[in-house]
């Protein structure tokens, strides 16, 4: 209730009521007020102003509704649009799935391959080597073979020098002449 006493008093206090005398007198400030917003909306009516705001704001309401219309337009293109790229990206995801699955196939395919060419280069390479083995072998077998036949003629000339006289050294001389020059003729 207080409440309800200080909101009228505040109301009785305000300068609209401090006009005194009169209400049709120009002394009177509601009075004055009163004819100046009368004048004001007069003036507005009578330049068409509250027909401009209403085409105005028609003019916008026009503007905004073409404005949903284009929106929508471009919503539905968009939606199009996403569904076609979600289409391509399926396509372009079982082609990369493909590819990877070939690569796939090709490279087993290489390792088998290259799997097979390294078996026959180690086949190669171990024939080589039994090969340059098998020389070696036989090239030892021949160096140690000329070997024991020059130490056996070293060993037949020292005999021999040991045993061989000066006559039979030249009777052995003629008689190996004669012999070549039966072989030459």
């Amino acid at each position: 209730m207080t409440r309800l006493t200080a909101v009228f008093l505040a109301l009785m206090s305000s300068p609209a009521l401090a006009a005194s005398g009169p209400f049709f007198s120009l002394r009177n400030t509601d009075f004055v007020v009163t004819i100046a917003f009368l004048v004001f909306i007069g003036i507005l009516i009578y330049y068409k102003v509250p027909g401009k705001i209403v085409s105005m704001l028609d003019a916008r309401a026009l503007q905004i509704k073409a404005d949903l219309e284009e929106a929508r337009a471009l919503r539905e293109e968009a939606k199009a649009l996403l569904s076609s790229y979600e289409r391509k990206q399926k396509e372009v995801k079982e082609q990369s799935d493909r590819i990877v699955a070939a690569a796939k196939a090709e490279a087993e395919a290489a390792a088998a391959q290259a799997k097979a060419d390294m078996k026959l280069s180690i086949a190669r390479r171990l024939a080589a080597a039994e090969e340059q083995i098998q020389a070696a072998e036989n090239s030892a077998v021949r160096a140690v073979r000329e070997q024991a036949i020059s130490i056996a003629v070293a060993a037949a000339g020292e005999v021999l020098a040991k045993q061989m006289t000066e006559e039979g050294a030249k009777s052995s001389i003629d008689a190996a002449i004669k012999q070549v020059d039966a072989k030459l003729h």
